[in-house]
């Protein structure tokens, strides 16, 4: 099913069941909507799922960075006057996820976390990525799952094309270098919400054993790790991660509104 993005305010996002208790979705670096599709049909009529498609090549150069996503997060959900949401994030997603639970704890039902990024992190680099080197991209995505066919040519062309964007690559690199410095070892111990980390066994960007530090860190979490699993398990694994998060998210709104 495919869903309208809604441009409102200047925001983009898309929402499926306006009125029910809020799962907010944020992606990451190279994010699409399409990462979110198994999540998006799944919740549908359970969940007003939403996704804001976060400003990252179109934020001034000036405010490239993880604090400028983060301000752009609360201004979104304070114009659509969310007051408790289900905040889920991937990679890039899920440090924005973090960082925004830490700012703004008393919004947040539940934190999810999926191949997060926070702690550590091996993709594309603080350098400039290889333009113009269809197979040197082919292979940095392919290696975001177990199975490499999911990086299909659509997706490795998406990549290929905005790597190929002048400043594009530059806000990559802007927003990589934001994230180590947003290094959350210190703080993530602070974080109250529940928390569920789902996290695949092959991932090659963040490794197994971030996925078993945050576990560590965040005192009332719980860490489900996926076999045969890369960078993006509700991709990968769609049905199952719906599972693990219906039943987490079941639990935590028994546990809110009796």
């Amino acid at each position: 099913m495919d869903y309208r993005v809604t441009e409102d305010h200047g925001f983009k996002y898309i929402e499926t069941s306006p009125g029910k208790p809020v799962l907010l979705l944020l992606h990451g670096l190279f994010g699409a909507l399409s990462n979110f599709k198994g999540i998006l049909s799944h919740f549908e009529g359970k969940l007003n799922v939403v996704v804001p498609i976060l400003p990252i090549f179109e934020l001034p150069i000036t405010e490239v960075s993880l604090e400028g996503l983060v301000k752009h997060i609360k201004a979104f959900v304070d114009y659509k006057q969310i007051f408790s949401l289900d905040l889920l994030g991937n990679s890039l997603g899920g440090h924005l996820a973090i960082l925004y639970t830490l700012k703004y704890p008393n919004e947040i039902r539940s934190l999810t976390l999926t191949g997060s990024s926070g702690l550590f992190e091996s993709a594309m680099g603080t350098t400039f990525p290889k333009r113009g080197d269809y197979e040197f991209i082919k292979n940095k995505t392919e290696l975001t799952f177990y199975d490499p066919a999911m990086a299909d040519k659509e997706l490795v062309d998406e990549v290929f094309n905005i790597v190929n964007d002048r400043m594009k690559g530059l806000r990559i690199v802007l927003t990589a270098k934001s994230a180590m410095r947003n290094n959350v070892e210190q703080l993530a111990a602070t974080i109250q919400a529940p928390t569920l980390l789902v996290w695949g066994k092959e991932d090659s960007i963040t490794p197994a054993f971030v996925g078993e530090r945050f576990h560590e860190l965040i005192p009332n979490s719980k860490l489900v790790l996926l076999d045969r699993c890369g960078h993006a398990p509700m991709m990968e694994h769609p049905h199952l991660f719906n599972e693990i998060l219906e039943g987490f998210l079941t639990q935590i709104h028994i546990e809110v509104y009796g």
